[in-house]
């Protein structure tokens, strides 16, 4: 089953990237720690095949760092500069600039070479919905200068913002493909965030990502709910699990939907723990 989502201003945003790519020196590809294959987005990729990249892992507090380090360890073998953020406290955020001159030293030596002035970086940002740009831009000019919000959709068009003397930035609105071939990337999606959780039924995310937790992060999924239900057939029973759930927190009028809503909301915020979807 493929997935549609794809708004109108996300369009709109995809012509701007395509136009504004010109003028930018560097391209700052912004991907969602806890699933940096299903946020990177492929129509993005090959807008930016010919330009130089820096792909920035975002959200590394809500990760599990183990995962994290295996995806670290697997752009580099790519030969893809990569670096891990967290922008909440700041790590690595100012190895941003640092790592900004490595990727484009042949082209700042070039034009020094040809007596051309110094001028700053001009560098645009982008990612897919709610994967942490306006957090980022905000933490690299240590004030608020962006909307942040834990939803996609915050950033409604192109802006210029000087982070310092050194880079000047071009923050992008979020943007999705058209069409996910792949269920588990659309799911994947919407329970990070990244898509409304509309577009794909509740009940279907909070299964997938039971059956998940039970799998990868048994201890998680216990310590925070303390439910322990036996396994039939060697086969994690969803409805039994959510049918506790309703009993033991009181959920008024066996109100399920309820229940999907408070498991996603305490996912999407990190009150599961740090937890990684995608699997270099």
């Amino acid at each position: 089953m493929s997935i549609q989502w794809f708004p109108g201003h996300m369009a709109k945003a995809r012509n701007e990237i395509i136009e504004k790519i010109k003028v930018v020196d560097i391209v700052y590809v912004l991907l969602d720690a806890r699933i940096p294959y299903s946020s990177s987005n492929p129509m993005i990729n090959e807008i930016l095949t010919n330009k130089k990249k820096l792909y920035i892992l975002t959200k590394l507090d809500m990760a599990d760092h183990s995962v994290t380090k295996e995806w670290e360890n697997y752009f580099r073998s790519q030969n893809i500069p990569c670096l891990v953020v967290d922008s909440i406290s700041g790590i690595n955020v100012k190895k941003i600039e640092i790592l900004s001159r490595e990727v484009l030293k042949e082209k700042i030596e070039r034009d020094l070479s040809k007596g051309m002035k110094m001028r700053p970086i001009r560098a645009m940002i982008v990612g897919i919905p709610n994967v942490g740009k306006s957090t980022l831009i905000n933490r690299l000019v240590n004030k608020k200068v962006t909307n942040v919000g834990n939803k996609p959709g915050v950033t409604k068009a192109q802006q210029w913002i000087r982070i310092n003397q050194n880079i000047e930035l071009l923050d992008t609105p979020g943007v999705l493909w058209p069409k996910f071939e792949d269920e588990t990337v659309g799911i994947h999606l919407a329970l990070t965030g990244a898509i409304k959780d509309e577009v794909l039924k509740k009940e279907e995310l909070v299964f997938y990502l039971l059956k998940y937790l039970r799998k990868n992060y048994p201890n998680n999924l216990l310590d925070k709910y303390q439910i322990d239900i036996k396994e039939s057939n060697e086969e994690f029973d969803c409805i039994e699990y959510v049918t506790e759930f309703v009993k033991k927190y009181h959920i008024k009028n066996d109100d399920y939907d309820r229940c999907y809503d408070i498991i996603l909301n305490d996912f999407k915020n990190g009150r599961i723990g740090k937890i990684s979807l995608d699997r270099v």
